[in-house]
């Protein structure tokens, strides 16, 4: 019974991660740690669940990158210059995540969250950052319908804007995707779908740096690992399927709603903690 409870999770949890480009943890950890209340996974710790998660989390970003490959939405280029920046971002934002106090900063982050989710309404109406197309990076992609997006970003700025976002991320624990697609999104016009595949691109070798921290401190079920691991190789699979037949709009529109969640699970935590 454990064993289909945990490889349901996977599916449900890679499904939406890979959908949307969040990875699944967000999923995953508040599943788990529902699940610790009961009697059954009572021994479950915070520590586990979250080193558990990343750990599923590398086979949700390969078999995400690799469905994505076959449909040409990851830009590599791009997802290398961010992981510049993100990786020792979060890094450092873990580190000094033992000097702060994270239930206030929860609340805080938690209404940054909101704050973005409400900015991507308005997303219409915004233009992108501006930058010399001779120094900077341009991409261009033609999506399921035949609408064709420009996009494009200076290098150094989009390494200080991953750098933040790696930053915060590592402050609070959010999956990096969580910022990442919203980014590129709303700051360099990225094509939804391709900021989606983009990311979980970046996720794979995040989550197999993390990971490795995580398996060094003991921090891996590995009973538990091997029954999300299924789930999410075949969740991630369905999320890219959904995401490759759904409009950008649509996609656009569960990545807020999914903010909106993460925003007040957030706030919700801060307050009781």
């Amino acid at each position: 019974m454990e064993w289909i409870v945990l490889v349901l999770v996977g599916i449900a949890a890679s499904s939406l991660g890979s959908l949307i480009g969040m990875g699944g943890g967000i999923i995953v950890v508040p599943a788990l740690l529902y699940l610790s209340t009961l009697a059954t996974f009572s021994h479950l710790t915070p520590q586990v669940v979250v080193g558990t998660s990343l750990f599923t989390m590398i086979f949700t970003g390969l078999s995400s990158t690799l469905a994505y490959m076959k449909h040409k939405t990851v830009d590599y280029k791009s997802g290398l210059i961010f992981l510049i920046g993100s990786g020792p971002g979060s890094i450092l934002g873990a580190w000094v995540t033992e000097k702060l106090n994270l239930h206030s900063f929860s609340i805080y982050f938690g209404i940054f969250i909101l704050l973005v989710s409400l900015v991507m309404v308005v997303k219409e109406k915004l233009k992108p950052l501006p930058f010399k197309k001779e120094k900077g990076i341009v991409r261009s992609f033609t999506d399921n319908s035949g609408k064709t997006f420009e996009y494009g970003f200076n290098p150094i700025l989009g390494v200080f804007i991953s750098f933040i976002v790696g930053f915060l991320s590592g402050i609070f624990g959010i999956g990096g995707g969580s910022l990442m697609v919203p980014t590129m999104i709303l700051l360099f016009f990225f094509p939804p779908h391709v900021a989606t595949a983009t990311s979980m691109f970046m996720i794979l070798p995040t989550s197999i740096l993390s990971s490795i921290t995580h398996i060094t401190l003991g921090n891996v079920n590995w009973l538990y690992a091997l029954a999300l691991v299924p789930g999410a190789w075949v969740g991630a699979k369905v999320g890219v399927y959904l995401n490759t037949k759904l409009k950008s709009k649509t996609i656009v529109l569960i990545i807020r709603i999914i903010l909106v969640v993460v925003g007040i699970r957030l706030i919700y935590q801060g307050i009781i903690g």
